[in-house]
């Protein structure tokens, strides 16, 4: 493969997003009613940067998260992923929702090597990835077993796996531990903080959980009425965990903050 040129490499991993919109229509009678989902978004992140997207249900997070991802069109904006425009998916972006989606049918392993094979990987690296990336996931021992034999937090870490294993600049996450117990949840928000810092790729991450978001992200950028209200860093020195957020004072006043804007 031939070497990125500086500014290719320095734009690895980044996204930019300007005046994103997302309108529709309906026929009211004689009227055509414009309901705005997004109304002129701008957004960006670094590469290697971890984003998360926080507000109430209906603020279009996961609008966003799926225009990035190639699967909706926009109305109108501009979308670059890695200095390239969005014009539908790609293996440079990896996607994780709520629900894996895994085939029942089909071995842990085996649904990650069916995402490489649509993928277009070479048949001679396939199994060596999914190896390698349901290894870094934790799930060493259970190439062979069927998503019915595992537990929803092993199943949503195959999702992951099979997102890590497309090897994207990007991985877009849409509130993908949202179904999970709450310790499960935490244990899974360390998890995905020890992969990203091994892997380092930009993440964008949407959540309505402000605690989630400061415990994973570099910023936080809040969102209301189709709107980018918001954008704020979270300064506060990695590891984090929960009871580090409640005893720490500038984590609790960063939290009411971010809970006033929403």
């Amino acid at each position: 493969m031939a070497a990125l040129s500086t500014e290719a490499a320095v734009k690895t991993g980044a996204i930019t997003v300007e005046g994103l919109t997302k309108v529709y229509e309906r026929i009211t009678g004689r009227e055509v009613v414009r309901t705005f989902a997004l109304n002129g978004v701008d957004l960006a992140v670094k590469p290697q940067e971890f984003v998360s997207l926080v507000g109430p249900s209906g603020c279009g997070k996961t609008t966003v998260l799926k225009i990035i991802a190639g699967l909706m069109r926009p109305t109108s904006g501009r979308i670059e992923v890695s200095g390239r425009p969005v014009t539908g998916t790609g293996v440079d972006r990896g996607v994780v929702f709520q629900q894996p989606s895994l085939f029942p049918w089909k071995t842990v392993q085996q649904n990650i090597i069916e995402a490489l094979r649509f993928a277009r990987v070479p048949r001679s690296q396939r199994h060596e990835r999914a190896e390698r990336y349901l290894t870094m996931v934790g799930l060493a021992g259970f190439f062979d077993h069927y998503p019915g034999e595992l537990s929803g937090g092993m199943q949503q870490r195959v999702g992951i796996a099979r997102a890590l294993a497309l090897e994207p600049s990007v991985l877009l996450m849409d509130e993908p531990f949202g179904a999970l117990d709450a310790i499960t949840r935490q244990h899974m928000q360390a998890e995905l903080v020890r992969i990203w810092s091994q892997e380092r790729r930009s993440v964008l991450f949407v959540t309505h959980s402000i605690e989630e978001a400061m415990v994973l992200s570099d910023r936080v950028v809040v969102m209301s009425d189709g709107r980018v209200s918001a954008d704020v860093a979270v300064d506060i020195a990695r590891p984090r965990s929960r009871s580090e957020l409640i005893n720490d004072g500038s984590a609790r006043q960063l939290r009411a903050q971010l809970e006033a804007m929403l």
